[in-house]
């Protein structure tokens, strides 16, 4: 049963992580206690939503997040801690949180531990988020419970809609580079001194091809740059948006 836990405590739960090769226990207390905390609950490290949407977008207004001021993001899952630590490795998210919920203590607290034996997962986290202070629940997104698995209230921008609907969100920036291209490093390094966060696609990987950059920006030179889905060009371009 998926029960909505709106001005209760949440679960006392003892975490066994590791940490630089070492066991560390970690208590609900630690994480929550006398903090503003945002945590989000997802079925499984490496599956296609969780790793393509809903981590990336939290992990992107993480900033957002702490000029609201939330003291950490916490992402949890029924999964052990050397899949957590990978996980959070492969998607670069070194500043959210990542706690193994491996026996599915915490899920089983807060309602949300669910069968999902029709996938070979066993028993899983419900997919939720919620907004913790001082260790209790002030507001909590579950998804409906409807088969397969539904996103729709649990992601990132509903919960800062929340916080604050007024807050200004970074803008996206993607940078589409060759490996050597001088101009390619002149428009990162500018990005970086104007305080841009940025994703970069290399000819050669993730399937990017000269045909490919030309179909996307209309160009076949690099580096082609996009800001707010806008192609804004190359590195001089760049220094004429920012001029």
């Amino acid at each position: 049963m998926l029960t909505n836990k709106e001005g209760q405590k949440i679960p006392q739960v003892t975490f066994h992580t590791q940490q630089h090769n070492q066991w560390v226990d970690v208590t609900t207390d630690e994480l929550f206690a006398g903090k503003k905390v945002i945590i989000f609950a997802l079925p499984g490290a490496f599956t296609p939503t969780c790793s393509t949407t809903h981590l990336p977008r939290y992990n992107e207004l993480l900033p957002v997040f702490k000029q609201q001021g939330i003291d950490s993001i916490i992402c949890i899952s029924v999964n052990d801690t050397f899949v957590m630590n990978a996980w959070q490795a492969d998607q670069g998210a070194e500043n959210i949180t990542f706690i193994p919920d491996g026996n599915g203590e915490f899920a089983a607290g807060m309602d949300m531990l669910v069968d999902k034996d029709d996938i070979g997962f066993g028993k899983r986290s419900w997919r939720y988020s919620m907004l913790v202070v001082d260790g209790v629940v002030e507001k909590q997104f579950i998804e409906p419970d409807l088969p397969g698995d539904p996103f729709t209230v649990s992601d990132a921008d509903t919960m800062l809609n929340y916080i604050n609907p007024n807050a200004e969100q970074p803008k996206r920036v993607s940078v589409l580079s060759k490996p050597g291209c001088p101009h390619c490093i002149r428009a990162k390094k500018l990005l970086q001194e104007k305080g841009f966060h940025y994703e970069e696609i290399e000819l050669g990987s993730h399937g990017l091809s000269y045909s490919s950059l030309a179909a996307i920006s209309g160009q076949g030179t690099t580096p082609q740059i996009f800001i707010d889905g806008e192609c804004i060009g190359g590195a001089d371009e760049l220094e004429q948006y920012f001029a």
